[in-house]
């Protein structure tokens, strides 16, 4: 969708370099995360990536330590074999670390021990969690997943922090990523990385030179739609959305089945999850923009989850501006209607 945009605000590169800590749950092989790092790194910042060595998904903010020093089974797509050192480097390169341990144990293990040990206690300016392969939208998942609990782990030790989650869902390998799909268009992967980027680039220029990037903290979470390059649903550049964490979120029920006497979960939205108390009450729910359509949330949060009025947010909200432009809920339905008229008219387009 709007595919004109594609790529047209990753071309700028940072105006000063940074030290980045990279994280996330899905695991240090992930595509999503060694693309955003590729892309930081050739945009000259310094980057170490500390992420578990398996899936980790769910974990929230747990600390949680493996108990063995060495590896039991191999790592997450055979990347480092069983025996190995429960914390390593990647063979391939040295500053991709993985831990065995909860995403929220990788950010404490990275500023405690590796950074420390390894890299001459360099202080870190921003982490970065994910992309995470999967949704984040919500209050009730700000606390489930993992990629958020790695990210609130860092900003809870005084370190700016924004998650990144991708809709798309098709865990894989950084070594399966393909430049080029059958579509003409680039792998999904490497897109939400560029999506991702975007955000970082942005909030760096936006930055004078010695200031933090974020307040003591305050964090971003930025949920993107499913990437896809179908010709009848296509969606390659969501535009980006200011927006809140509650409005039109799910919470999960317990689901029982009988014939099988287990339970699971479904989904349900309560009005409990979605009254907006603290936070600015002008701007659209990030569930309802990314489930509505092509568009991508960046909800500003602190750590006591929702972005209070003041003028900390505001000043964030500004540093995020042109490319994630500002809507109240109001302006929000305008651009909404227009971009569904445009993307209407020009429907014949998406088959080409």
């Amino acid at each position: 969708m709007r595919s004109s945009l594609i790529l047209a605000a990753f071309a700028a590169t940072s105006a000063s370099a940074l030290n980045i800590l990279l994280g996330n749950d899905d695991g240090f092989g992930s595509a999503q995360l060694r693309q955003l790092n590729d892309l930081l790194k050739a945009d000259g910042h310094k980057t170490i990536v500390v992420a578990p060595v398996d899936n980790e998904s769910g974990q929230g903010g747990r600390a949680v330590y493996t108990t063995s020093p060495n590896l039991t089974v191999a790592s997450e797509f055979g990347l480092v074999s069983a025996g190995a050192p429960s914390l390593g480097r990647d063979p391939k390169d040295p500053d991709v670390w993985y831990y065995n341990g909860t995403p929220a144990a990788c950010t404490f293990v990275a500023l405690d021990y590796v950074i420390p040990k390894y890299y001459n206690n360099v202080s870190i300016d921003l982490y970065t969690g994910g992309p995470n392969f999967g949704g984040n939208l919500g209050p009730f998942l700000y606390t489930l997943s993992g990629t958020m609990g790695g990210t609130y782990a860092a900003i809870g030790r005084s370190i700016p922090g924004i998650a990144f989650s991708a809709a798309n869902s098709e865990q894989r390998s950084y070594t399966w990523i393909n430049e080029t799909t059958k579509s003409g268009h680039p792998d999904p992967a490497v897109i939400q990385a560029q999506l991702a980027y975007t955000i970082v680039s942005q909030l760096i220029n936006s930055t004078k030179p010695g200031e933090r990037i974020l307040p003591y903290g305050y964090g971003i979470g930025v949920n993107t739609p499913v990437i896809t390059s179908l010709s009848n649903d296509s969606c390659i550049a969501p535009p980006f959305v200011q927006t809140r964490l509650t409005g039109g979120a799910f919470t999960d029920t317990a689901v029982y089945n009988a014939t099988r006497g287990t339970f699971t979960y479904g989904n349900l939205q309560t009005e409990g999850l979605n009254r907006c108390i603290n936070g600015d009450c002008a701007l659209p729910g990030e569930t309802d923009v990314v489930d509505g359509g092509c568009y991508s949330s960046v909800s500003v949060f602190t750590i006591d989850y929702d972005a209070p009025t003041g003028q900390d947010q505001t000043s964030i909200r500004s540093a995020l501006e042109p490319v994630v432009p500002f809507q109240n809920k109001d302006g929000w339905a305008s651009v909404k209607k227009r971009d569904t008229q445009i993307w209407e008219a020009s429907a014949p387009l998406r088959h080409e």
